[in-house]
């Protein structure tokens, strides 16, 4: 059992990133990380439906894509764990910007659609023996909108659902959610390389996906570190 540096939030030229899989790979693997995960946007119908514009102009995913997405990451996978002994898991965000809520979900092998509820969504990550993630629930973004408004105005209700919630992401901390003494992990929601430079999270397990999702949700052995480049371990 060793402590693993950790990235769980992290976007690629799938979605809105400006970097491939391998180029994370090859990005995160430098840098001395253990485990990290590829969660890229998949968007519901009604945002879709709303921006008039087709799903490839617009920087997510739909069920169409996600099969070709899946290959992708494998491969990404086999590439990280061959050249830098960094374990990669498959992912996405669900990104429900019409009712407000962004879900990670680690270690699925089978479409999930944002178009459902909360308690859906994470049931089918539940059913398919993944991880499920409230994503930046105390965050507004450049244009003062809150994306997951919807899981912080019912955390109380949602408090044991879901495996963990994102504590920090980048700079910045949610206090209000440590304080209520949830499960927590914290990640980059890396899009371009100066995310890289964020808070992270340390887990003490095996490296192995199983070992790491049980850590997750049993959150006794988590720790967060503020990464500020280099390689981790020189």
């Amino acid at each position: 059992m060793q402590w693993l540096y950790c990235d769980f939030h992290i976007h690629t030229t799938w979605s809105d990133g400006v970097f491939s899989p391998d180029e994370v790979v090859k990005l995160y693997g430098e840098a001395g990380f253990d485990v990290i995960a590829i969660t890229d946007h998949v968007l519901d119908t009604a945002s879709i439906e709303r921006s008039g514009r087709p799903v490839s102009e617009l920087s997510v995913m739909d069920s169409s894509r996600f099969g070709a997405y899946q290959e992708s990451l494998w491969t990404a996978a086999r590439n990280a764990w061959e050249t830098y002994g960094m374990l990669l898991i498959p992912g996405v965000e669900l990104t429900n910007n019409t009712s407000r809520y962004h879900i990670l979900a680690l270690d699925i092998k089978q479409y999930i659609s944002p178009d459902l509820t909360v308690e859906e969504i994470v049931d089918n990550i539940r059913r398919q023996q993944g991880i499920s993630v409230a994503c930046h629930p105390f965050i507004r973004n450049h244009s003062g909108d809150d994306p997951s408004y919807y899981l912080w105005k019912n955390h109380e209700r949602f408090a044991t659902l879901f495996d963990a919630w994102e504590v920090a992401i980048r700079d910045d901390l949610f206090n209000v959610v440590g304080l209520k003494k949830f499960n927590y992990i914290a990640n980059s929601d890396f899009h371009e390389e100066r995310h890289l430079l964020s808070w992270k999270t340390l887990l003490r397990c095996e490296k192995n996906p199983e070992s790491v999702k049980a850590a997750i949700r049993d959150n006794d052995r988590v720790s967060l570190f503020l990464y500020r480049g280099g390689n981790i371990k020189a």
